[in-house]
């Protein structure tokens, strides 16, 4: 038996420091995507507006990171907390990700308005201010004002019979102090004296950020620079330089107490109610704003002086991301080339071309409508009689409800499992739980402690004398809108083994029961990870006795050590190891002894990178799998994941031989991981330039319609 990792570590590279530990840690190589993010809006090749997106994506990362993870890190901070794998304390993690978001801001506020806006202006588009406006301009967006947003505003003042007010999280707010002349009367009877008040003004966030200047073409003003000039209409007292700015970031990750709930919905109704008051852990302000106003704030809020960020940008730059959707296309990418492939161009049902062998979708290179047909077509199959269904994340304009209340209206039986614990979708799946019950729909609400992440459709059919069980896994949710921008892969197959595998699932998440081991469908929390580590160990057994040994896996997130572990152990047997990871990596690779044949990149472009796929290569009988679960102990423990094997020929041959290459061999979009934890951009020196997102839309041609599918 091999020495244990952490001793074998300790002889090989006893030179290297604490930095260097065996495991990066979790939240920094999260951050690290976060970088990956902003540089592509700092890169001057992208066009401009696709940059203004990127910008934009950045500062929602930022702010779900805190509303998620920098208050327990902070709380965990000042307490005896153990340190984590890689030898940082919760102190030196949350000091550490503070000063890097710091630095990080500024430099894409830098971006946007020292490189992005300025070059937006050369090309028509600009963002004014009100003291940039001509008088007619400001003439007819007082008009506006008056009429549109004025009436909407709700000036809240602080004085003793006033409280400082409740602040929504990622809310804008409009900050001044003035003194009131009040009649004397008013005066006397609220003892108030002739002193400075405070007063916040939210400004509603159903109000655009970004207004049209009237009469000019593709020019903008923000919301918060109308209501300043126009601050007068509201305060007699107020000056347009009285006002600053500021946004708050609450807290979110209230912990659910399944044990306790009689009534799971009503539990997660109530703790979304609980989430609108959770503890405030970031302030941002505006940079005018003077020292005693951000100081009031400060104690106001009950915040420590870490927890403000003072910038000279604006805030809230994620809402800016409406200059994206402008009509410009020669500063955006090319349009998304979708191809429908040749096999559903024929006038055939979908069931009988799944009979014909199993089918490969391919998204968003591919259209999302193959899906929602399918459902759509088993809805008003009179053959079809039921149809079983995971829903994690749905979309608010989500099809897919709609179809299953139809099929219930029809007479089938509908089995739904809504996930009412995904998170930033919780509510919106609530809506859709409660419409889908009244439709007569059987909506389950998951099982105790676990969260489901499975992305399975079972459609059950009779065909003469026989049912027949049609699957659809897949990698993604099935939310046409995102769709759109994530890559993703989904199987359709009349597998029998799978099939009754996925009866089996469904019977698992209805009524807790698993009356046998699944043949074919690797599940978390009962077999997926066992299995995960099995076959990493067999590829080190196999490369031990000089047999072909081979690891890929393209996933989103790696922060599992014990699959991190079994990698390091395949590494040193001589297993070829390598890694397509998103975002959070805690694997290092290149340490001698240890993982010098472990590669990681990362692929960050236009679209999402969602899909999820292994690739063992088994002594030359390669075994492909394909599903929801990452590498995470959330993933292999706490949720129930499907990963569904991949069995046909023909579309094995395409994951081998074009989707995985073209992955490992992007020198455009790709980053490589380095022993210390940072990332370095794919070098295109070496080779024609290969941009893997590209590649899938048939412009180098990788892959034809035939083999995007097995039946062309």
């Amino acid at each position: 038996m091999s020495k244990p990792l952490q001793q074998l570590y300790r002889e090989t590279v006893p030179s290297l420091s604490s930095q260097h530990a065996l495991f990066i840690n979790r939240d920094l190589s999260l951050i690290e995507f976060f970088r990956r993010v902003l540089s592509e809006g700092l890169d001057e090749s992208i066009p401009l507006l696709e940059r203004v997106k990127f910008l934009s994506i950045f500062s929602n990362l930022i702010d779900e990171f805190y509303m998620t993870r920098m208050s327990s890190l902070r709380a965990k901070a000042g307490r005896n907390f153990a340190v984590s794998p890689d030898g940082l304390t919760p102190g030196q993690q949350y000091e550490q990700i503070r000063r890097t978001f710091q630095e990080l801001c500024r430099t894409q506020v830098h971006c946007l308005k020292r490189d992005v806006l300025p070059k937006l202006r050369e090309k028509g588009i600009e963002i004014l201010k009100w003291e940039e406006l001509a008088e007619q301009h400001r003439a007819n967006l007082t008009g506006y004002f008056t009429a549109k947003i004025y009436p909407v505003l709700t000036p809240q003042a602080v004085d003793p019979s006033h409280p400082f007010p409740y602040i929504s999280g990622g809310s804008l707010n409009i900050a001044l102090q003035v003194t009131p002349h009040l009649h004397k009367k008013v005066a006397s009877a609220m003892k108030l004296a002739d002193a400075p008040i405070f007063v916040r003004i939210k400004i509603p966030p159903f109000l655009p950020r970004l207004i049209p200047v009237p009469g000019k073409p593709e020019s903008f003003i923000k919301v918060e620079n109308i209501i300043s000039g126009n601050i007068a209409s509201i305060v007699n007292e107020a000056k347009p330089e009285d006002c600053h700015y500021f946004r708050i970031t609450r807290d979110t990750d209230i912990e659910v107490r399944e044990s306790e709930a009689a009534d799971l919905l009503e539990m997660m109704e109530r703790n979304l109610k609980e989430r609108r008051f959770g503890e405030v852990v970031r302030l941002e302000i505006s940079g005018e704003m003077p020292d005693e106003m951000a100081e009031y704030l400060k104690v106001s809020l009950d915040l420590e002086g870490d927890d403000i960020y003072r910038t000279d940008g604006p805030l809230a730059i994620n809402e800016l991301s409406a200059l994206s959707k402008l009509n410009r296309p020669e500063l955006k990418e090319r349009p998304l080339k979708v191809v429908v492939p040749k096999i559903f161009k024929k006038d055939r049902s979908k069931f009988d071309l799944i009979k014909d062998g199993d089918i490969m979708l391919h998204h968003p290179f591919m259209p999302y409508s193959i899906v929602t047909d399918f459902i759509k077509e088993a809805v008003e199959d009179p053959d079809v009689l039921a149809i079983k269904m995971c829903l994690y994340r749905l979309g608010e304009d989500s099809p897919i409800p709609e179809l299953l209340m139809r099929a219930s209206e029809l007479g089938k039986q509908v089995t739904v499992l809504i996930e009412l614990k995904a998170r930033f979708d919780e509510e919106n799946n609530i809506v859709w739980a409660k419409k889908l019950e009244e439709a007569g729909v059987h909506v389950i609400y998951g099982l105790l402690g676990l969260k489901t992440h499975a992305k399975t459709t079972l459609i059950v059919r009779r065909e003469g004398d026989e049912l027949r069980r049609y699957v659809h896994a897949a990698t993604g949710n099935y939310n046409p809108q995102t769709s759109s921008g994530y890559t993703d892969l989904g199987l359709l197959t009349c597998d029998e083994a799978i099939g009754a595998d996925a009866t089996e699932l469904f019977n698992f998440l209805t009524v807790y029961s698993q009356r046998k081991d699944f043949e074919k469908l690797l599940v978390a929390p009962i077999n997926l990870r066992d299995r995960m580590v099995s076959m990493i160990e067999r590829e080190a057994e196999n490369a031990r006795a000089g047999k072909p040994a081979r690891i890929i896996a393209k996933i989103n997130r790696l922060a599992d050590s014990g699959i991190v572990n079994a990698l390091y152990d395949a590494s040193r047997a001589g297993v070829q190891i390598d890694l397509v990871v998103r975002g959070i990596c805690t694997l290092r690779p290149g340490i001698a002894g240890v993982s010098e044949n472990i590669r990681v990149r990362s692929i960050v472009g236009s679209l999402l990178e969602h899909s999820r796929v292994y690739y063992f290569e088994n002594d030359g009988d390669p075994e492909i799998f394909m599903g929801s679960s990452d590498w995470m102990p959330r993933n292999l423990d706490r949720r129930v994941e499907v990963l569904t094997p991949v069995e046909d020929e023909t579309i094995r041959a395409y994951l081998k031989n074009d989707f995985f290459p073209a992955y490992l061999g992007d020198n455009c979009k790709a980053w490589e991981l380095q022993p210390d934890g940072s990332y370095k951009k794919a070098s295109a020196d070496q080779g024609a330039p290969l941009s893997c997102q590209q590649a899938f839309q048939g412009d180098l041609k990788l892959f034809s319609d035939e083999l995007r599918t097995n039946k062309g």
